[in-house]
């Protein structure tokens, strides 16, 4: 049975380093931990650390010195005592409104099936065809604001896919170490690594629309630096597909993710610049 209820969602002063097209937009790993927060808050058997099928259909933007956000998350049970939760906002018209759907996401009371962490293979290519450093990244290739520069050093480029550094940032006055999901950041830079990978071998620049999968084994924390490897599962005309992985210094799993799709949604409006397209490992 559905059920609906109100959330406000707190914009932090550094969600406006987070733009799409001019626009502030609510990053998905903040939508990931506020559905989190509100499941586990109604539902005490769910992990929220466990994740599966989930869309990002539409930006949520934050309007200028907007401190607060008014949005609803609707819930379904499944017949497994799996919960799919969905952020939506009310548009109201004169005489209507209509709800639209932003993002949604099924979370599980157990590791799902198709798990196996102990296939993962988290170590890293040593032969890179070709690097990108951090500051390259975000000025040309994912322009965020300082505080998403989440990749840092150089990040490294080969046909098995992409491997660098993660910075989760210490930000004053913000709980991250209280998160459900932990920091925010290192997933987000995680993302910014297949971006650039994409714009290597694709016209477009991609961006996330949907996981298959994301499982939270030891939460990221602010403060601290960690690695991340993208390995390219599949690319057709208009949509690459991504496994992710993060490890802490010593080498320990932290989080995956598995299928992240990611597609054009500038409708052509937005290019690779040629430079990362001619200097890439797909013409090494």
């Amino acid at each position: 049975m559905s059920s609906r209820k109100p959330v406000e969602i707190l914009v932090k002063p550094w969600f406006k380093d987070h733009c799409f097209n001019g626009k502030v937009i609510l990053p998905a790993v903040e939508i990931m931990e506020i559905l989190a927060s509100a499941v586990q808050a109604i539902r005490p058997d769910i992990l929220p650390w466990t994740m599966c099928d989930a869309t990002f259909s539409k930006f949520l933007e934050i309007p200028a010195g907007a401190t607060e956000l008014s949005a609803l998350i609707e819930y379904d049970g499944g017949d497994k005592g799996e919960i799919c939760a969905r952020l939506v906002s009310q548009i109201h018209f004169k005489k209507i409104s209509r709800i639209k759907e932003h993002a949604q996401i099924t979370f599980l009371t157990h590791l799902p099936e198709t798990a196996d962490l102990a296939a993962t293979d988290l170590s890293f290519p040593t032969q890179a065809s070709n690097s990108v450093t951090a500051e390259q990244i975000y000025m040309d290739l994912v322009p965020f604001g300082p505080v998403y520069h989440t990749l840092t050093g150089h990040l490294h480029l080969s046909e098995r896919g992409a491997w660098g550094t993660l910075l989760a940032p210490l930000l004053t006055g913000d709980k991250q170490t209280e998160k459900t999901l932990g920091s925010p950041f290192p997933l987000d830079g995680a993302m910014h690594a297949a971006c650039v990978f994409g714009q290597c071998v694709t016209d477009f620049v991609p961006f996330p629309v949907g996981f298959r999968e994301r499982l939270i084994l030891n939460p990221t924390r602010a403060g601290e630096q960690y690695k991340t490897s993208v390995i390219p599962v599949s690319q057709s005309s208009n949509e690459l597909v991504f496994d992710l992985f993060i490890v802490d210094t010593a080498g320990t799993l932290c989080e995956t993710l598995t299928g992240l799709r990611m597609r054009d949604v500038s409708a052509g409006l937005i290019t690779p610049p040629a430079w990362i397209r001619n200097n890439g490992f797909a013409n090494s």
